[in-house]
């Protein structure tokens, strides 16, 4: 066997490992129960506009108990900084004000972006999503949908995937989906650990998903 040959078969074994280990790490999440030891460290991806609105009526119905709560939000969105501290500083308890941070990354894309210059932009996000990530180590990635979760929810699986620590995604779909998932829900639908939907016509199409009625 040439030296060609066996860094392509070793590349081959690499691929099929990796697979295997993604496979696993999906598979398993379910059965991962973040807080049984304590509070449940949680990063919220937050949007714009409708997004952040839903994501702020979710997190406003989780106990004190997530805490610390690390959000983020693109470099553009000047609105969800004001929105979030707003949200934060009106929780009931007062000695769960100081647990949160406020995180910003490149956006994947913006509206009516070429397909082309959107993949070069998810990249330059998950530039910025691994360290940020690996220096977080959450136990729960919560997101609802804008294009900015897709790079965090990659390095959140990455994390479980080297084996450093199982980071459950948990998505929830925006009630404006009642027949088809977004460009995200699409994306992140093999790989969350929950995956919620709004409608029953979304459940009905998407049997992994989770219907409980409208939650936000």
């Amino acid at each position: 066997m040439s030296v060609v040959e066996g860094a392509v078969l070793a590349l081959l074994l690499l691929c099929v490992l990796f697979i295997i280990r993604v496979f696993v790490v999906v598979k398993t999440g379910s059965q991962f129960k973040p807080g049984t030891r304590g509070p449940v460290s949680v990063l919220v991806v937050v949007g714009s506009g409708g997004h952040t609105t839903e994501i702020l009526r979710l997190m406003d119905s989780l106990s004190s108990a997530y805490s610390p709560r690390h959000y983020v939000i693109a470099d553009t969105d000047r609105m969800s900084e004001e929105k979030i501290c707003s949200f934060e500083n009106s929780r009931p308890h007062p000695n769960s004000k100081s647990q949160f941070t406020i995180c910003r990354i490149p956006r994947s894309r913006e509206v009516h972006q070429s397909w082309t210059s959107s993949v070069v932009s998810t990249l330059k996000a998950l530039r910025f999503s691994l360290p940020l990530v690996f220096r977080l180590r959450p136990d729960m990635v919560l997101c609802n949908g804008p294009g900015t979760c897709v790079p965090l929810c990659v390095a959140g699986l990455l994390l479980g995937i080297l084996g450093m620590k199982k980071v459950l995604i948990v998505y929830v779909e925006s009630i404006c989906r009642v027949q088809t998932l977004s460009l995200t829900g699409r994306i992140l639908y093999p790989v969350s650990d929950y995956f919620f939907v709004q409608w029953s016509s979304l459940r009905d199409k998407y049997p992994r998903s989770i219907f409980l009625g409208r939650i936000v």
